[in-house]
């Protein structure tokens, strides 16, 4: 197997830098080569394209990470924040977020989910410019609150440096602190009973935005189990053919490229046209290299990965470390089945007759 694989290697390098047997000058060698970079380039940016045509299921889905967020959090004030982050009012702009999801579709394969369509439906009237406000002197107070946060710290502080001072008996003017103890200790309460107010209007302005009637349907609507399970369901089916799907229309892509290329090369050797044979031969190399690259990824990430994966972990629970023994015996597989096809269609032997034998 070894020796074969030199001779293919050699023949590869052969093929690569001579037209009829003569090796190319440097300038053509060179020329050739900003050739195959350029095309390799276009070949990697065709495959991003295409890889992103079928809606990938963040978009399919778009509500899928909000619920999850949502449903996952504990905190007191999970139904405000839920508002928050889903209604950031510094970049409102007015947008329908119903719209914003079915312009997923344009341009794509696949269809957003009805179920996150209805849920923007339902987003959509909650953000109006009412609900913004709120939303906006929340974060207004809130800042103020943290501004006064910061003042009481450094009050303290100082409050703390001049009460020594003040039992220690020294003057005023020779204090290093620019308030004394009774004027800090009078900054601090005064701030303090701001900082209670403005906590009690923060609480007062979630309960009446949380309490208006579109807020209590979309609550309720991310509530619904039936409706996550529905999403949460259709997302991971997505996830999980979603990179198998990719590399489906990656291998339509490519495939015709390397059809093309390799009936090409094979016409121009028996027919002796040195340079359509060399340019054809690259070709078919350019667009091999990244057909071998997705086929090895797909391994990793596609759907023969997350079926290893399933029956690993059912069977022998979470010896996962299983999965790298079935790679070791699967890609030797896959790499023997590339040198078959390289030795028996690329490098098969009447390709390689020379103009004379062939007219013989």
């Amino acid at each position: 197997m070894f020796a074969r694989l030199r001779r293919i290697l050699g023949q590869f390098f052969s093929k690569s830098r001579k037209i009829n047997n003569e090796p190319l000058n440097k300038v053509s060698l060179i020329v050739i080569i900003l050739i195959d970079i350029f095309i390799l380039v276009n070949v990697f940016t065709g495959l991003d394209d295409i890889s992103r045509w079928h809606i990938a299921p963040s978009q399919a889905y778009p509500c899928y990470s909000e619920w999850q967020t949502y449903r996952t959090q504990t905190t007191k004030d999970k139904d405000y924040e839920f508002f928050r982050l889903s209604f950031p009012y510094e970049n409102n702009t007015q947008s329908s977020f119903k719209q914003t999801y079915q312009q997923a579709e344009s341009g794509h394969l696949g269809n957003v989910s009805e179920t996150c369509l209805t849920y923007g439906g339902y987003k959509d009237k909650v953000n109006n410019s009412a609900n913004q406000q709120i939303l906006k002197t929340i974060a207004q107070k809130q800042e103020k609150i943290s501004s006064l946060e910061q003042a009481n710290r450094t009050i303290r502080t100082q409050y703390d440096s001049s009460l020594l001072e003040k039992i220690a008996g020294q003057s005023r003017d020779r204090s290093i602190n620019s308030v004394g103890a009774e004027k800090a200790k009078q900054a601090l309460e005064q701030n303090t009973r701001t900082i209670s107010t403005l906590a009690k209007e923060i609480s007062n302005l979630k309960s009446e935005l949380i309490a208006k009637p579109e807020s209590l349907s979309l609550i309720a609507f991310v509530k619904d189990d039936g409706n996550f399970r529905e999403v949460e369901k259709g997302y991971q089916q997505a996830s999980f053919w979603y990179p198998s799907i990719q590399f489906g229309f990656q291998s339509l892509f490519l495939l015709p490229l390397i059809f093309v290329a390799l009936l090409v090369h094979n016409f121009a050797q028996r027919k002796g046209y040195g340079l359509i044979s060399l340019i054809s031969w690259h070709l078919l190399v350019i667009f091999f290299i990244p057909l071998i690259l997705k086929i090895f990824e797909f391994l990793q990430v596609g759907v023969i990965f997350q079926s290893l994966f399933d029956i690993i972990s059912v069977l022998f629970g979470g010896l996962l470390f299983l999965i790298s023994y079935v790679y070791i015996l699967l890609v030797p597989l896959v790499g023997f089945g590339i040198i078959k096809f390289f030795q028996k269609v690329v490098f098969n032997t009447i390709p390689l007759l020379s103009l004379s034998e062939y007219n013989e």
